[in-house]
């Protein structure tokens, strides 16, 4: 049965049909990348800029951005949102450095699919971080504060009014803006991605899931009909990269859970909700939404299955279950919205770090075996900037990237517990925090075990006290 890969997919499909082949015999390669997504695609292009005479191979389970790549709310950030948790893990220079590097990834996105005439639907418009309640006002203080301090605060606050105005939703009583932000067709991207990468010369094997990685000093890669000797691995492979007992407490597996709306331009018209800037409220359990270029909403709220033990399964390749919950939480933030249908329902894996930031480094400590793993829902625009630490690693330089203060943070970062303990805490969290938020809501508190669950939640925006 053919897997359902979402809405977003699907329409790329439409665009790109092209598969490539299945790997079916034992080759050798430079530089073997497992996972065909945003990670391994952008790194397999800028390796071949950088050294064309690479023999560079790419082995996908599926198909090229058939996971989390092309099932996303299609949001472009930086990093600046994320300043305090990137202070707090590297120190507050190298934070500047790492968001300076994090911004500049959102025009190169830009300017890769211009250059390249690759029509994945981007508009640079910017990132509302909004308040939908009362409790929410003033979520992004502390942030902002911090970074006046270092003069690079790129947030604009928005009123009561202008918030209601640029949002279409009268739910919206503040916010800040951030212009440097944008949004994209997913799927669209990452089918460019891999044609560009087709055509600088990457060998790409689709429906090549990897078995089995041979740590021999040489590494192989070993998938159902093949195998691929390298000098260099990477795993780039998202949320399965659980799969590693090395990297399996570094995430959990949590889900992206998205529905997208009829086609209503005349009604987003209507309303004002008619720009293209991509939008979070300030929950823990986010809402995330944007406009299309069609004029569809599409809304997000991760509030489906966990993954347990590291395994992803087939428990993300459907329609999400959690489709009422999320159309609830669209219809409060847009009960102006409420009759318009509901056409599709999709959901993918996350890979969500405990401190919202992503790891690099040697698995197990090999030297030829390289990995990254942690964006956190976050990987549209990260994973351009990380895809240079990525190749810096794998090609053995000594610079800015290799020893950025992002790699082998493991030892500095907090890990989530064993199984089964990370499985079902992760729902109590989850449900305390729904809980939590709802009550905020209508400007209620809630009891005191209920906000002691809701603490333990990995960090958002704003880092908690864990780390």
């Amino acid at each position: 049965m053919e897997k359902y890969r979402g809405f977003w997919y699907a329409q790329a499909l439409d665009y790109d049909s092209h598969v490539a082949p299945a790997l079916e015999a034992d080759i050798s390669a430079d530089i073997c990348i497992i996972g065909g997504g945003y990670l391994g695609l952008w790194t397999a292009i800028r390796l071949k800029r950088e050294k064309p005479d690479l023999k560079v191979v790419i082995v996908e389970r599926d198909l090229c951005g058939a996971g989390a790549s092309g099932r996303n709310g299609g949001v472009a950030t930086n990093w600046w949102g994320k300043f305090l948790s990137v202070r707090k893990l590297c120190g507050h220079e190298e934070a500047l450095r790492i968001c300076t590097a994090a911004e500049s990834a959102i025009d190169e996105i830009g300017k890769f699919c211009e250059q390249n005439g690759i029509d994945a639907q981007y508009r640079k418009d910017g990132w509302i971080w909004s308040a939908s309640s009362q409790k929410q006002l003033g979520s992004w203080d502390i942030l902002v504060n911090s970074l006046k301090e270092y003069q690079v605060n790129p947030f604009v606050e928005l009123g009561p009014n202008e918030a209601r105005a640029r949002t279409g939703s009268p739910r919206n009583i503040a916010g800040i803006f951030d212009p440097n932000a944008a949004t994209v067709q997913p799927a669209m991207l990452a089918r460019g991605l891999r044609k560009h990468a087709l055509e600088l010369g990457v060998e790409i094997y689709e429906k090549s899931p990897m078995k089995r990685l041979e740590r021999s000093a040489t590494p192989i890669v070993h998938t159902e009909q093949g195998s691929v000797k390298a000098q260099k691995v990477i795993v780039a492979m998202n949320a399965w990269g659980a799969l590693f007992p090395e990297l399996r407490r570094n995430i959990a597996l949590v889900s992206s859970d998205m529905i997208a709306t009829a086609k209503v331009p005349e009604r987003l018209k209507q309303i004002g909700f008619t720009g293209g800037e991509c939008m979070t409220d300030s929950r823990v359990v986010l809402n995330y939404y944007r406009n299309t270029t069609e004029g569809r909403v599409v809304f997000g709220k991760p509030l489906g299955k966990f993954g347990f033990a590291g395994r992803v399964g087939d428990i993300y390749e459907r329609p999400t279950p959690a489709v009422e919950g999320v159309t609830k939480a669209f219809h409060e933030i847009y009960p102006n919205l409420s009759d318009v249908p509901i056409v599709s329902s999709w959901t993918g894996p996350i890979d969500r770090a405990m401190n919202g930031l992503p790891t690099f480094g040697h698995l197990g400590g090999h030297e030829n075996i390289v990995y990254a793993i942690g964006f956190s829902g976050n990987g549209v625009g990260t994973t351009v900037f990380a895809s240079r630490i990525v190749a810096s690693l794998a090609l053995e330089k000594n610079d800015e990237w290799s020893n950025c203060g992002l790699v082998d943070t493991h030892i500095k970062i907090k890990r989530f517990p064993i199984e089964p303990f990370r499985y079902v805490g992760g729902y109590m969290v989850r449900d305390a925090l729904v809980r939590k938020e709802a009550l905020e809501d209508r400007n209620k508190t809630a009891g005191m075990m209920t906000r002691f669950l809701a603490g333990l939640a990995p960090a958002g925006y704003v880092p908690t006290k864990k780390g």
